[in-house]
């Protein structure tokens, strides 16, 4: 294992969040070996070389206890952007763990995105944080088919395992849902796969799924990997050719039935009341915590 050095780890504050309410983003693993054919955080604007390749942030607990001591603003810290903070590594070094712990003791809140069931190891420490400030657990799951799973994410848990951890985390009670994305065009974009997974969400007690875009992106460097992917894993399909006949070198490629598989993504959530609009999936993991600090006041 490679450490790196790094000056900071906990990003300065963000008063106005979008994405799942973040206030902080935290990222202690540097690279990702989950080897997941899609992933954004392999272009070449993010200048992470050897993108596959797991490095850990020299000294990052101490950088993060230090961090979060001279922060004024509590909020919620978001781990997982750009490399899972539950690789296969965790499971030795446990600075994930140990970063969790911390965000306990200074009382932050978190949000977490993985594809792992590992975190189902750290239930006792989300509980804890949950008790006193927002939390909430961002499950990825792209395909219902774990056959096409392994062929499209290949180094991490099927979307069967990951469901249960989805279980396991709802039935202690923690804030779970799925992000549904991406969907691949002519891969995974059918309404059966939506289907499945949203009802599979809804049995094992997910609070919300939600999906964005409804296709994938491509920038330089993940574009060229992934339409190399293609050919590896689909020879006969020739969507590589597809691909390129459809998007050409467009950032943004949705899926051609986007429009009518959007309208069946949200009549299945309507259906089983799952949330799937930001702004609500927002302000249900976070009102109660917010109306406590007003009452306090």
């Amino acid at each position: 294992m490679e450490f790196i050095p790094t000056k900071t780890i906990v990003s300065s504050y963000n008063e106005n969040p979008n994405w799942f309410g973040i206030n902080y983003n935290m990222n202690i693993y540097k690279g990702c070996c989950h080897g997941c054919i899609y992933c954004d955080s392999r272009s070449s604007c993010y200048q992470i070389v050897d993108f596959d390749r797991v490095r850990i942030k020299e000294n990052a607990i101490e950088i993060i206890r230090k961090e979060l001591q001279s922060k004024r603003k509590k909020g919620v810290i978001g781990t997982g952007a750009m490399s899972d903070p539950y690789n296969p590594f965790e499971g030795k070094y446990k600075l994930t763990r140990q970063a969790l712990k911390l965000i306990d003791e200074y009382r932050f809140g978190i949000g977490i995105a993985t594809k792992s069931n590992l975190i189902t190891r750290d239930i006792d420490l989300l509980k804890r944080i949950q008790s006193h400030s927002p939390m909430i657990v961002k499950m990825t799951i792209t395909t219902f088919d774990d056959k096409l799973c392994k062929k499209i994410e290949k180094n991490i848990c099927t979307s069967n395992e990951r469901f249960k951890a989805i279980k396991e985390l709802s039935d202690n009670n923690i804030y779970t849902g799925v992000l549904l994305m991406p969907l691949l065009p002519f891969i995974n974009d059918n309404e059966e796969n939506i289907k499945n997974i949203i009802r599979k969400a809804y049995e094992c007690g997910a609070k919300f799924v939600f999906t964005y875009g409804l296709g994938v992106t491509l920038r330089k460097n993940q574009r060229e990997y992934y339409l190399e992917q293609l050919r590896k894993i689909f020879p006969k399909e020739n969507l590589d050719k597809v691909y390129m006949e459809t998007f050409g070198e467009r950032y943004e490629n949705p899926s051609p039935n986007s429009t009518h598989l959007w309208h069946i993504f949200k009549c299945e959530c309507e259906k089983y009341n799952i949330l799937y609009k930001m702004e609500d999936i927002i302000n249900d993991y976070k009102n109660k915590y917010e109306r406590k600090q007003i009452s306090w006041f």
